[in-house]
């Protein structure tokens, strides 16, 4: 069975890379890459040890391939080279991941709802100071899970479908520090969804203005206003919380999706990252494997 998902994943990439993804990766010339596997082949096994073979390390998955699947990969090199290798193909996994986002489409009849959230990935803990890609990464607090980290943030604005996960249809990083709505802002600007549920983070008058002009209405959970008086308050408290009920059961589905892909990838730990484009290849390489996943590619 996982002979056919091989195959069939190597043809999806070569037909990527052909058409697409070689544009975006340094090559070698003709001559330096006579006798080297190909960056296809590359791509196809990292993305087969994610997907079907549940390798998270690239070091597992040059193991795996070597012990199990190497008469399929007979130019597999070392180990030091393959992960030299996967590094250079950092553009590679940003934009197939872009691609893999664009591919899918809901139905004209529906109602297009965008959910969007944020969630954190460590390079390293708070206790120790953060040397890993340092123009991507800095300190920042994550009140969801209650603790300080290194790392970047992932911001997704995902379509809501009925009965099952979410598609995202917009994916970015930012340093840890960054606001959800800094980062989202000019995307939700111009976004033509019906209707966008977010969090508090993206309460916002003018933003919430400028989009009901174009028919996007954002509904974000109500926050209380500092000097209220306390009768004004209570009078007010039964219909605030029935309010942010309703939004959290439409906001669950974002909360499912991330949970989904760290159950499938590990993305938020990247405390094995080394480089800028080792972090690249961990967050945009393990998201493309995600979206082949919900896809079913």
């Amino acid at each position: 069975m996982h002979e056919l998902k091989l195959i069939q994943l190597y043809c999806y990439i070569c037909e990527e890379y052909n058409q697409f993804l070689r544009w975006n990766v340094q090559r070698f010339s003709k001559n330096n890459f006579e006798g080297q596997i190909s960056d296809e082949e590359i791509l196809t096994i990292y993305l087969f040890c994610l997907c079907y073979e549940e390798k998270y390390k690239i070091k597992s998955m040059h193991q795996h391939i070597e012990k199990y699947w190497h008469s399929w990969f007979p130019n597999l090199p070392a180990y030091q080279t393959f992960n030299h290798r996967i590094n250079r193909l950092a553009a590679a996994f940003t934009y197939l991941t872009q691609r893999l986002t664009q591919a899918f489409y809901l139905p004209a009849d529906c109602l297009t709802i965008v959910l969007g959230d944020s969630m954190p990935i460590l390079t390293c803990s708070h206790k120790r100071s953060g040397k890993v890609a340092t123009p991507l990464t800095n300190k920042a607090y994550c009140a969801t899970k209650n603790m300080h980290y290194y790392g970047v943030k992932l911001h997704t604005l995902a379509l809501k479908r009925a009965h099952t996960l979410p598609f995202p249809c917009f994916l970015a990083i930012t340093p840890a520090s960054v606001h959800d709505l800094t980062a989202l802002r000019s995307v939700l600007e111009k976004s033509y969804a019906h209707m966008s549920v977010l969090d508090k983070a993206y309460c916002d008058k003018e933003l919430q203005q400028h989009m009901l002009a174009k028919g996007n209405t954002l509904l974000t959970p109500m926050k209380e206003k500092k000097g209220m008086p306390l009768i004004v308050k209570q009078f007010d408290q039964a219909y605030q919380d029935l309010t942010n009920t309703a939004l959290a059961k439409i906001r669950q589905p974002i909360e499912s999706l991330f949970s989904w892909i760290q159950e499938k990838t590990y993305i938020q730990n990247a405390s094995k990252v080394r480089s800028q484009e080792g972090l690249m290849v961990h967050v945009f390489g393990r998201l493309a494997a995600a979206l082949m996943m919900l896809s079913g590619l």
